[in-house]
C-alpha cells in the first residue's frame, strides 16, 4: 500500500491532554496471536449478549433502576486510541477524531430503541488517500464495541477532504463495507490500526 506522506508534520496533540474518562490500565495486553481480539469472530452471537446499557425489562424487580447511557465521551474513548495508518500516532492525537464531532442521535420514534452514533472524521490533509480506510477503522471499532441497539454513521467532516462526498458514499454503503472487510490486505491494515485500542 502506497502511503501518502505529503503531511509529514501534522498537528499533534499530547494524549494526556485529550478528554477521557478512561483510567490507564497497565494490565491490558493484546491476545496471544498479537491481535486485539476485535476481529475474533466478526459475526457476534447476540443470543448470549447482555447489554448492560439496556433499559430494565418489564419483569425487572425495580422500575427505578438507573441505567447508564453511552455518551459522546465514551465513544471518543473507544476511537481516540485507534492508530493512524500513516503516522505512529493515534487518531485522537492527530485530531482526526474529536469530542465535538461525535453525536448520539436518539431513536426517531418512541417505539424504537435504536440510537445512532454519528462520528465526523477530519483527515490531516484534504487529499488524504487513506480517508476511507480511517473511516472504516472507526466504523469497525464502534460496531464491535457498542451494543446492538446502536447504529454507526461515520462520515468525513464537510469541507475537510477534496473527495469527501465520494468517501461518505463508500462509508455509508453496507455492501461496500462488507466487501471491503473481505479484502485480506485491508483487514490487516485495520487490525493494525485497532491493535492500539484500549
Amino acid at each position: 500500500m502506497d502511503l501518502d506522506k505529503d503531511n509529514a508534520n501534522p498537528t499533534i496533540l499530547n494524549p494526556s491532554d485529550l478528554p477521557s474518562r478512561r483510567a490507564v490500565n497497565p494490565s491490558h495486553k493484546p491476545s496471544s496471536d498479537g491481535g486485539s481480539g476485535l476481529f475474533d469472530g466478526l459475526v457476534t452471537d447476540f443470543s448470549a449478549y447482555h447489554d448492560p446499557f439496556a433499559p430494565p425489562s418489564a419483569s425487572s424487580d425495580s422500575e427505578d433502576e438507573d441505567v447508564e447511557e453511552i455518551d459522546e465521551q465514551e465513544v471518543f474513548d473507544l476511537i481516540s486510541t485507534i492508530s493512524d495508518p500513516e503516522h505512529p500516532l493515534s487518531l485522537g492525537s492527530l485530531a482526526v477524531v474529536s469530542l465535538p464531532d461525535i453525536e448520539i442521535v436518539p431513536p426517531r420514534s418512541p417505539k424504537s430503541r435504536i440510537s445512532t452514533v454519528r462520528v465526523l472524521v477530519t483527515p490531516t490533509i484534504t487529499h488524504c488517500s487513506l480517508a476511507t480506510v480511517i473511516g472504516l477503522g472507526v466504523r469497525v471499532r464502534l460496531e464491535q464495541s457498542l451494543p446492538p441497539r446502536f447504529r454507526v454513521d461515520v462520515r468525513i467532516k464537510e469541507g475537510t477532504h477534496s473527495t469527501g462526498d465520494a468517501v461518505n458514499k463508500q462509508l455509508g454503503d453496507k455492501e461496500r463495507v462488507a466487501a471491503a472487510m473481505e479484502n485480506g490486505t485491508l483487514v490487516g491494515v485495520i487490525r493494525k490500526m485497532l491493535s492500539t485500542c484500549q
